[in-house]
């Protein structure tokens, strides 16, 4: 696919973070971007400044995001790709001192990080198979979620967080063979860890301890690094029903 001023975008979790990055990313190819997330002062801040537009969408709910989908493509058509980068990781053990682990909280992570995913990528493609087909092999979208290294190596504290992680790697080569005959990719990218306002927040010495495990380059990942990344699976058709690990070669210990 040829990014473009033809093309649209959207991308969830754009107000921060590595949809933020992807948001800008794409906007500097001149894609049309949609920009939906829970936070609306920045998530309007956003779109303005780089000429998209913006809706406000609880991914976990799918009515929210019909109506996103909606609004946004009333403002500039059906997307052609779609980016999956809302998430939650609240940490929290099997059992702790207060017993077993919350099943609020773990529906919680699951509802965002793979209901979530799940409910964009399903009703974004929904969209995109009614499309004209374009280039010569006859693409008509792509879409791209967020896994994470979690859901191999899992850490301490984790476990919801890994689970819906997991799920999402696991959803993406049967909704590729699903959509296939509708000329839609699904892609996944399993990050590492990456300097996002989330971990810059914490102190040095805690940012050089994520680090050390990462093989080469040894430091975190850059936003726009996940962001080149997108772009890049957006452009190469063959890139299909795949998880690609972005991590420096990083494997997680237990803690």
């Amino acid at each position: 696919m040829k990014l473009s001023s033809e093309i649209t975008a959207i991308i969830t979790g754009a107000a921060s973070g590595l949809g933020l990055a992807v948001a800008e990313a794409l906007a500097e190819r001149d894609v049309r971007v949609g920009i939906l997330d829970m936070n609306e002062d920045e998530g309007r801040e956003v779109a303005a400044r780089l000429g998209g537009s913006f809706a406000r969408c609880d991914v976990s709910d799918a009515v929210s995001v019909s109506e996103a989908l909606s609004a946004l493509r009333a403002v500039h058509g059906q997307e052609r790709i779609c980016v999956n980068c809302a998430g939650i990781a609240p940490a929290h053990r099997s059992v702790s001192k207060e017993g077993a682990h919350d099943a609020a909280l773990f529906a919680k992570v699951c509802g965002i990080n793979l209901i979530g995913s799940f409910n964009v990528a399903t009703q974004s493609a929904a969209g995109m198979v009614g499309t004209d087909a374009t280039g010569a092999d006859g693409e008509r979208g792509v879409i791209i979620n967020t896994a994470s290294i979690a859901a191999w190596d899992g850490q301490v504290g984790q476990i919801a967080y890994a689970a819906s992680k997991a799920g999402v790697a696991g959803l993406t080569l049967p909704m590729a063979r699903d959509l296939a005959r509708s000329g839609v990719r699904v892609m996944a990218i399993a990050p590492g860890i990456f300097g996002t306002a989330m971990v810059t927040s914490f102190p040095q010495e805690v940012q050089d301890s994520l680090a050390q495990h990462a093989q080469f380059p040894p430091r975190l990942g850059k936003p726009e690094e996940f962001a080149s990344l997108v772009c890049h699976i957006a452009e190469n058709t063959m890139l299909n029903g795949e998880v690609i690990r972005l991590d420096a070669g990083t494997r997680m210990p237990p803690k």
